[in-house]
């Protein structure tokens, strides 16, 4: 990707983007769109099964992140309008039924300070964060899956139920101080949070050693609870509870952003990072 602010400029980052998609794809397309200043990353997860039914969930807000990467998601976004809400779930129900769409999905939007929204791609499978949906909305993603491929309908239709609220935080083997470095080695504590209203997906315990060859992902620590709140307030307990020494990683600096005022507030943007990160990495060491 590559931003243009002055028309003269269009060309050579036409060529760089060129350039970069056919090595990387075997595919030196590339398309123009508009670029957004301060959006929201705004998905929606789905169901669809043979029999033409459509489930949308409730939209998963993904904002804070780095280099394009999520780091933190939480559901419901605190930046969505009710109308904003019902408009992507319907889009998503349209767009899905129109290509037939069978199996979990995610429609991935931007969503800008006018709460327009725009297509951004449909990610064909299970994402990271489909805990997050699965917790506000009691409905196991894996299983609806695998009742699909065996032919069956969809146990709900219309809306995914909605309960309480959700919040996910990426736990990586990485160094925020180092512009979020990777960070491979012998992990010699591994403690997990425990408690109601906490999930902890991970393969890593003490002696593990985390490769360089591999994403840096550790574990995934998702928080439910009856409202935002209440949320953040349980998933930092959850990160104070949770031990990772031997090698850096994220877990700190989730800590300072939940703890943020621009968090708490809910007024945040895919750029938080980018305009508040030094001072967080700062703190977080």
């Amino acid at each position: 990707m590559r931003t243009v602010t002055d028309p003269g400029d269009l060309a050579g980052a036409v060529r760089a983007a060129r350039s970069e998609a056919g090595a990387a794809f075997g595919d030196a397309a590339v398309y123009l769109e508009r670029r957004l200043t301060r959006p929201r990353h705004i998905e929606v997860q789905l169901l669809g099964d043979a029999h033409g039914t459509v489930l949308p969930f409730v939209e998963r807000e993904c904002s804070i992140q780095r280099r394009h990467q999520k780091l933190i998601e939480e559901s419901p976004s605190p930046g969505v309008t009710s109308q904003t809400r019902e408009a992507m779930e319907t889009a998503v129900e349209h767009a899905a039924k129109t290509i037939g769409y069978r199996n979990a999905g995610t429609f991935e939007f931007l969503l800008g300070p006018d709460q327009r929204f725009y297509f951004i791609e449909l990610n064909a499978r299970l994402q990271v964060e489909h805990p997050v949906s699965e917790l506000v909305t009691g409905i196991d993603l894996v299983r609806e899956q695998l009742r699909i491929a065996a032919g069956e309908s969809l146990t709900a239709t219309g809306r995914a139920p909605r309960r309480g609220h959700a919040i996910e935080v990426r736990i990586n083997a990485e160094d925020p101080a180092r512009n979020f470095a990777p960070a491979p080695g012998l992990v010699k504590e591994f403690r997990p949070p425990l408690g109601p209203g906490i999930r902890l997906d991970t393969f890593v315990e003490a002696g593990y050693t985390v490769p360089p060859f591999y994403d840096s992902l550790l574990g995934k620590l998702v928080v439910w609870d009856e409202d935002r709140p209440a949320a953040i307030s349980r998933t930092l307990r959850a990160l104070g509870e949770l031990s990772v020494t031997g090698i850096p990683t994220t877990r700190e600096l989730a800590i300072q952003v939940l703890r943020s005022e621009q968090f708490a507030s809910g007024r945040y943007s895919t750029s938080f990072l980018e305009e508040s990160g030094t001072r967080l990495a700062v703190a977080a060491e």
